[in-house]
């Protein structure tokens, strides 16, 4: 097995930990907390649920469409937007952790079987430059890592940044 199987293996290995250790913990948040805002002015648990699907169904295309047709240029996307006219807001708790654990579920299978031949492959989000599949792979965990812990602990995550993509 070369580094690269390693590493796409490596990547799905740490989101899967990622959902198990943390969705019993998500999964005790009720409805009512669930649907505040975190600190005012800015998303509620809801909401922040709601941005890691998006987020898992655009990089499910990245995933994917890397491995097929090579080098790429992705539209980045408008997140609040999507939060907005997804209405994620509107959704019963218990219905928004069943998608984004179904959805992410399905990412560890989509990495654990990633080409490692591709992780090199130049990939352009939005007006961003270029990353390789390896880098938007290994973001994806970071950035579900980071809005976990403001559901989480939004009092330690309150002014830690990630980065979001064009």
């Amino acid at each position: 097995m070369s580094d690269d199987d390693d590493a796409a293996r490596r990547v799905a290995g740490d989101l899967s930990s990622a959902i198990d250790a943390e969705l019993p913990r998500l999964g005790a948040i009720g409805d009512a907390g669930a649907a505040e805002p975190i600190s005012p002015g800015k998303w509620s648990r809801k909401q922040v649920i709601g941005h890691l699907v998006d987020s898992a169904l655009n990089n499910n295309q990245r995933f994917v469409r890397a491995q097929l047709d090579g080098p790429l240029v992705f539209p980045g996307y408008a997140q609040d937007g999507w939060v907005e006219v997804q209405a994620h807001q509107e959704r019963p708790w218990a219905d928004l952790l069943t998608l984004w654990t179904t959805l992410n579920r399905h990412l560890v299978h989509v990495l654990d079987h990633l080409d490692p031949r591709t992780l090199e492959t130049p990939c352009t989000i939005g007006n961003g430059a270029p990353v390789t599949l390896r880098y938007i792979a290994e973001d994806y965990v970071r950035h579900l890592r980071h809005h976990l812990a403001q559901v989480l602990t939004p009092e330690v995550a309150a002014g830690k940044a990630h980065p979001p993509y064009a």
